[in-house]
């Protein structure tokens, strides 16, 4: 069964969808909530939408819902693996590749954590962790000890 939408709720949504490159979650929500609302406003009353229908959307609803939390959680966990793992390099011995693209190797001073994620300070030069090549243990002792 097809529910008309009158043209101001679909051009709203249309809108929307084609300005926005990702619509905010609160977006979607209210988006989802007014064409539920119109398409309920506009049913035909000696034919109304079966509600099994309405139960399924209901349910993708909240599906998909649970399924952005999920992935905002799981960024989480990922980026607070990435900053445990980036201050285990404290004292290790790096190599990775500098602006010109050379290899340059050096032992890890101290780790900062912003934005984009935790940038190394390699023998006094910040260094993204995304620039490393290889990790190792600082085993070098002084000559002459």
């Amino acid at each position: 069964m097809s529910i008309p939408i009158p043209e101001s709720t679909a051009f709203a949504a249309t809108a929307t969808s084609s300005t926005a490159a990702a619509p905010e979650p609160a977006t979607d929500k209210q988006m989802f909530l007014e064409l539920l609302v119109a398409q309920l406003r506009y049913q035909d009353p000696l034919n109304p939408t079966d509600s099994a229908d309405f139960l399924a959307q209901t349910a993708q609803f909240s599906t998909l819902e649970s399924i952005q939390q999920l992935t905002s959680y799981t960024g989480e966990l990922l980026a607070s693996q990435l900053a445990f793992g980036a201050s285990a390099l404290v004292g290790r011995k790096v190599s990775y590749a500098d602006s010109d693209g050379e290899t340059v190797s050096g032992t890890v001073e101290q780790v900062t954590f912003g934005s984009t994620g935790p940038r190394l300070t390699v023998d006094g030069v910040e260094v993204s962790i995304n620039d490393l090549i290889s990790v190792s243990n600082d085993t070098t002792t002084p000559t002459g000890a």
